[in-house]
C-alpha cells in the first residue's frame, strides 16, 4: 500500500460583489484556508452565471445589490440552470422579505456581511456537506414575516414608484390604470403594513425589504 497522502477535496467557491474591495477581502480570507479555493470573483449578476457554468463552482457567495442583473435574478437564473447549485446570499440587506425571496429563488442560506469570517467558513463547510445553517437572526426575521400579510406584485409596484416621489395619479398614469384605482391599492397597502400614509408605507417597505431605492 502506498504512503503517499491522499489530497483532501478543496471546495471551490465563487464570490460575487460589486465592490472590489469586498470581493479582494473574501478572496485573502477564504484564502487562508487550505480546504477553500476560491475559483472565480464576479461583479454583476451577468458575471456570476456565466463563470458559473464556465467553473462549476461547490458554493457560490452571492451578494444582492449587483449592477444590471440583481443578485436574485442571477441565483433564479443558475438554479434555473444547475438545479445543484449551492448558492449563500451575503449581503447587508436585512429584510425579510429579501431573505424570503432569496431562499425562495433557490438560494441555500443567508447571512448578513457583518458575519464574522470563521463563522462564514463553517457555513461554506456545511452547506458543501449538504446541510442549510441559518443565523438566528435570519431565522427570526423569517418566523416574522409569517405574520405579515404579503403585498400582490402590483402592490409592490405601486410602492416603487410612491417611493420615487411620484402623485397618485402619476402612478395611475405609468401602470395604466384609473386614480381611484390607486387609492385602492394604497388603502390595500396601508393596512397590510400597518401605517397610516405614504410616507410611513415607504419607510416599512424600505426596511423589510419589500422595495429598494437606488440600483438593484
Amino acid at each position: 500500500m502506498s504512503s503517499r497522502a491522499v489530497k483532501p477535496h478543496r471546495i471551490r467557491v465563487l464570490c460575487v460583489d460589486d465592490h472590489p474591495v469586498m470581493r479582494e477581502g473574501l478572496q485573502l480570507i477564504l484564502g487562508t484556508y487550505p480546504d477553500i479555493e476560491i475559483v472565480g470573483l464576479a461583479a454583476s449578476g451577468e458575471d456570476a452565471v456565466r463563470m458559473f457554468r464556465h467553473q462549476r463552482p461547490d458554493v457560490t457567495l452571492m451578494d444582492l445589490q449587483l449592477p444590471g442583473m440583481s443578485g436574485l435574478d442571477a441565483i433564479a437564473a443558475i438554479r434555473g440552470e444547475h438545479a445543484d447549485a449551492q448558492i449563500v446570499v451575503l449581503t447587508m440587506y436585512e429584510g425579510d422579505e429579501d431573505i424570503h425571496r432569496s431562499l425562495k429563488a433557490g438560494a441555500v442560506t443567508y447571512l448578513l456581511k457583518g458575519v464574522e469570517s470563521a463563522e462564514l467558513v463553517e457555513v461554506i463547510r456545511g452547506v458543501h456537506s449538504g446541510k442549510r445553517p441559518m443565523d438566528d437572526r435570519v431565522r427570526s426575521r423569517l418566523a416574522e414575516r409569517a405574520s405579515y400579510a404579503a403585498l400582490t406584485d402590483r402592490e409592490v409596484r405601486v410602492m416603487e414608484l410612491i417611493a420615487e416621489g411620484m402623485r397618485n395619479k402619476d402612478v395611475a398614469a405609468e401602470l395604466g390604470i384609473s386614480a381611484e384605482t390607486v387609492t385602492v391599492h394604497l388603502r390595500n397597502i396601508f393596512e397590510k403594513l400597518d401605517v397610516s400614509d405614504r410616507t410611513g408605507a415607504v419607510n416599512v417597505a424600505l426596511r423589510r425589504g419589500i422595495i429598494h431605492i437606488g440600483p438593484s
